[in-house]
């Protein structure tokens, strides 16, 4: 299974920037997906997650509302759309799968970072006052 993210950069405050994690090896019509970020000094965070059937998303308090985790089976991607952003959204964002098939869980397991077993390298994004 591979995960490469993409989309990343460098913008101003207000902002929008669209990441995208292409998945080979893996279908995510079937799996979980979601987005963790980074940022330096601190520990990798849930930012967002789609259930397999794409049917229910979830996401952190801090982005609820600007951000908007999406997928498009027959391209095999998942988007994150990142609106509004902050200089506090500056992280390195990551893509991760779970490996598990048509598995739905409680609302709190989609932002642990145990769920997921596939990762992708990563994408910098980096938001400027």
């Amino acid at each position: 299974v591979q995960l490469q993210a993409s989309g990343g950069g460098q913008v101003q405050a207000g902002d929008s920037l669209r990441l995208a994690c292409a998945a080979s090896g893996l279908a995510i019509s079937s799996n979980v997906m979601g987005w963790f970020r980074q940022a330096p000094g601190k520990e990798r965070e849930f930012v967002a997650a789609i259930s397999w059937s794409g049917g229910s998303t979830y996401y952190a308090d801090s982005v609820k509302g600007r951000f908007t985790i999406s997928k498009d089976s027959a391209k095999n991607t998942v988007y994150l759309q990142m609106n509004t952003l902050k200089p506090e959204d500056t992280a390195v964002y990551y893509c991760a799968a779970d490996e598990r098939r048509r598995t739905t869980y409680t609302e709190g397991a989609y932002k642990g970072r145990w769920l997921y077993d596939h990762w992708g390298q990563g994408t910098q994004v980096t938001v400027s006052s």
